[in-house]
């Protein structure tokens, strides 16, 4: 009946059917995402029906194709019990929203068909998050659902919670806004699962051998070139996948034999391609869930968050590119020959079904249409483009693809829609704003620490939780208190020049008293900084009412969930457990761990660019300000790479090191101007005499 398949997104073994069944799962995948696409354009049911059968199909598709124990896909007995088990739990969602209004007639009380439909739809989730990603996130759902209704009310101090009836938590779990079937059950019903679909069609109609095809033209002949190969194609390919463990399989089979043949070891190879294909989930227009599920969190418009994302993400990218040349050069590596591949035969054998899409996407999206019509006219655009390539997609390819996107949305699918029932407990509870002021308070209003403790939550989170999901949790529990940091960063400016308005001066004078004759007039950086800071939530917030412009306070809502969006990205790179390394290392034939700690190298760009986030107005700043900023940036890098790699164009001592790592620290600090100015000249002055020391004998190439 069945034989097990390693499944391309996260190394999960599942069913692979042949026959009948095959054909029926097929039919079955191709009608949720014909249905899908429908509904986008034509909304004829509500959100709430929407979300459920949502829900209903992928988790059917997820209990058929991923046993309930792993390893047994042969068994028929355990098949036809998954089975039974899907129909059940997608008969129960689908029940729900017809249920919805007889419950409210009841004045919001179930019934016995309400109550196990509802319990059936909760385990569910619960069970097939198991079989899709582990025990963590089912273990913090039963403990969220147990704390609001048993054990929160032993808890003591600011996490006391009297808790609820059992009735209550079963109605709000599915019902609540951010349930189950609200808010993050929405974005993953309209806008991810469209752009997944938009994904696959890419992929079908051949746009990822053309990414490889360009990144070899662009860079195949330069020093370093098949690791900067890998770094090309792999932040474009995270334009289709929007994933890391996606795009390191995908293109990792092409870049890593690649750069083993051109005199990189196994374990640096591997850290490459996990490095680069990290950044795939920070590279605009997809940036996988990520971008939807923070234009749902902050309200800002979704073309706005992928708009001011492309320059920190191409910093990323070019901070491993740096890692790659500095290695090649520090190693002698020689160029590799030329393959013969040129932009123009790239371009010819797939580039409209690439650029004419994606062209498409941004165009729609600056024109202000929503993400879920731009991801259908996109699709559109990458079947007919294709008809001016090599492989043209016909009917029987764009079927493949709408079966191959749906079968690819199985785990985010029932992922988001679990997640909802934690997201719920946090608000019900109280506990994100309770969390918040904890941060707050353990980072005595220092910005730094703050982001410190962010990070190392990001990290222990990231061990049991996919990206996406250590992103919401994160966002939900500590994006006010960063924000609201990010945001004193006015206030402090406000005080320096002594621009209080009448309001927050009075505000001040109760929060700050002994600091009343300071206030009439200008003061001291440090000075405004210690009494920002001293001050407690209550002065706080609403000073930063009164003070900061709301365009500001918007800015660093954005700024605060992006730094968190990044930080809860180091789990892929980042040991003991680092999905996209371990996948490296397997197609590398390399050590696991080495190649974990090799990735985690390279991709210091993850904690550096959400510094200058946080401390810039690298997001909330014009144009011009973030390409200053930007620039600063990639000169910074490159001055730190060269420190920690004691390379640039040739090996140098420690006193070079030095120099290069203080004018790369120079280049990154927030202020003053001239202070980056001065970091730049450092670390050109030091490139420009690491050149000039003398030519490097290179060997013959391979």
């Amino acid at each position: 009946m069945s034989e097990p398949d390693q499944a391309a997104d996260e190394g999960l073994i599942q069913r692979a059917f042949s026959g009948p069944v095959a054909i029926a799962l097929s039919v079955l995948a191709l009608f949720i995402a014909l249905g899908h696409i429908y509904v986008a354009f034509a909304p004829i049911i509500s959100e709430f029906q929407r979300n459920a059968y949502h829900f209903a199909g992928f988790a059917f598709l997820a209990a058929v194709y991923f046993p309930v124990l792993r390893g047994r896909t042969r068994s028929r007995a355990l098949l036809l019990a998954d089975f039974a088990f899907g129909l059940a739990v997608a008969a129960a969602a689908i029940y729900l929203p017809a249920a919805e209004n007889a419950i409210y007639d009841r004045g919001v009380k179930l019934n016995l068909f309400d109550a196990t439909a509802i319990a059936i739809s909760v385990v569910g989730g619960i069970e097939l998050t198991r079989r899709l990603t582990g025990w963590v996130i089912p273990a913090l759902v039963i403990l969220s659902l147990t704390y609001i209704g048993f054990w929160g009310k032993y808890v003591g101090g600011v996490f006391s919670f009297p808790g609820l009836s059992w009735e209550t938590i079963a109605f709000r779990s599915v019902y609540g806004d951010d349930a189950m079937f609200g808010t993050i059950a929405r974005i993953s019903s309209t806008y991810v699962f469209l752009f997944i679909i938009f994904g696959a069609f890419l992929l079908r109609s051949g746009a990822g051998d053309f990414v490889i095809n360009l990144a070899r033209a662009v860079a195949g002949r330069m020093v370093g070139g098949p690791g900067i190969v890998a770094v090309i194609a792999s932040g474009l390919t995270g334009t289709i996948s929007g994933s890391a463990v996606a795009n390191t399989a995908s293109t990792g089979v092409i870049t890593i034999p690649l750069m083993k043949r051109a005199g990189f070891s196994p374990k640096f190879a591997g850290g490459v391609e996990a490095a680069a294909s990290t950044g795939g989930q920070l590279m605009p227009p997809i940036m996988g869930a990520g971008a939807f599920v923070m234009a749902s969190l902050t309200l800002i418009p979704y073309e706005t968050i992928v708009a001011v994302a492309a320059l920190p993400a191409l910093l990323y990218f070019l901070s491993v590119a740096f890692f790659v040349r500095i290695e090649a050069q520090r190693m002698d590596l020689p160029p590799m020959k030329s393959d013969g591949e040129t932009f123009r035969s790239a371009f010819a054998k797939g580039g409209a079904s690439f650029v004419l899409p994606i062209g498409a996407l941004i165009t729609m999206l600056i024109m202000g249409f929503t993400p879920a019509y731009a991801a259908v006219f996109g699709i559109i655009a990458v079947v007919v483009s294709s008809w001016l390539t090599q492989n043209r997609m016909g009917p029987r390819a764009v079927v493949e693809a709408l079966i191959m996107g749906t079968k690819g949305m199985i785990m985010t699918a029932v992922l988001l829609c679990t997640v909802g029932l934690i997201v719920n407990v946090i608000s019900t509870a109280g506990i994100g704003n309770t969390f918040s002021l904890m941060i707050a308070d353990w980072a005595g209003g220092n910005l730094l620490i703050a982001i410190l403790l962010v990070a190392l939550a990001s990290l222990v989170l990231g061990m049991g939780l996919p990206v996406t999901a250590a992103y919401i949790v994160l966002a939900t529990l500590s994006a006010p208190a960063l924000a609201g940091m990010i945001a004193d960063r006015v206030v402090i400016d406000t005080l320096v020049l002594g621009q209080l308005n009448d309001g927050a001066r009075a505000i001040l004078m109760l929060g700050a008293p002994e600091h009343i004759a300071a206030l009439s007039g200008p003061m001291p950086y440090a000075q405004a900084v210690d009494i920002v800071q001293a001050l407690p939530l209550e002065i706080a917030a609403p000073l930063r009412d009164l003070t900061v412009p709301p365009e500001a306070a918007l800015g660093a809502l954005l700024s605060a969930h992006m730094i968190i969006f990044w930080l809860s990205q180091d789990s892929n790179v980042t040991p003991p457990v680092a999905l996209a390394a371990f996948t490296a290392a397997a197609i590398a034939k390399a050590p696991a761990m080495a190649t974990g700690f090799a990735s985690w190298k390279l991709a210091k760009g993850l904690y550096i660019v959400p510094l200058m986030i946080a401390y810039t107005p690298f997001l909330s700043g014009s144009a011009g300000q973030a390409l200053v900023i930007f620039g600063f940036g990639v000169v910074g890098i490159y001055g730190l790479a060269g420190a920690l790699q004691g390379c640039m164009e040739h090996r140098f001592g420690w006193v070079m090191r030095l120099l290069a790592g203080a004018g790369g620290i120079a280049c990154l600090w927030p202020d003053p101007l001239w202070l980056n100015i001065a970091g730049a000249l450092v670390v050109l002055a030091v490139l420009v005499y690491n050149i000039r020391s003398g030519p490097t004998v290179r060997r013959a190439a391979v």
